[in-house]
């Protein structure tokens, strides 16, 4: 890489090492983007796409954010240079390869929940304030007001108020 950065003529101003290929934050990408952002470099070289992004939408949304600062990206395995109309249209392909990868995972999901709600599992947030239902009434019925209901009851006013705002339902 410090050979074809001599070739072009590029002054080496940052070189980052990053190891943990899993990692989900990754503190020294982030530190090159940063100095992209302050306009300190002008070229960023990777020797591999992958080693750049995790994900063809991960590696595209880096890519459109250094291209937007007007800052050159170059993959030396793949060939892959920014700068040129050739690689201008490789990238135009990756944010093709980027929509496919959202919509195959938005489908997996989809069908991922279906099987769940299939096989009797309840889904979203759990119902937590509506289990003190009767409480709140027979707190409200009392003459409390719905700030101390919601104090005594630890829940929120807003809950309180929902729950109130239903009538009961018939037993």
């Amino acid at each position: 890489m410090r050979e074809y950065a001599a070739r072009r003529g590029w002054t080496i101003a940052l070189q980052v090492k990053e190891v943990g290929s899993g990692a989900s934050q990754r503190q020294m990408r982030e530190k090159l983007i940063e100095a992209a952002r302050r306009r300190e470099i002008e070229m960023v070289l990777v020797w591999r796409l992958d080693r750049w992004g995790r994900s063809v939408t991960d590696l595209l949304a880096t890519l459109q954010e250094l291209e937007h600062l007007g800052v050159g990206f170059v993959s030396l395995t793949e060939a892959l240079d920014l700068t040129t109309p050739a690689g201008r249209a490789m990238a135009a392909l990756l944010s093709v390869f980027a929509e496919f990868e959202r919509e195959i995972l938005r489908e997996r999901v989809r069908a991922g929940l279906a099987h769940a709600r299939q096989n009797g599992k309840r889904l979203g947030r759990p119902a937590t304030a509506a289990l003190n239902a009767d409480q709140v009434r027979k707190l409200r019925s009392s003459g409390l007001s719905k700030s101390v209901i919601a104090r005594r009851l630890n829940i929120g006013r807003t809950s309180v108020r929902r729950i109130l705002a239903v009538p009961p339902k018939k037993k």
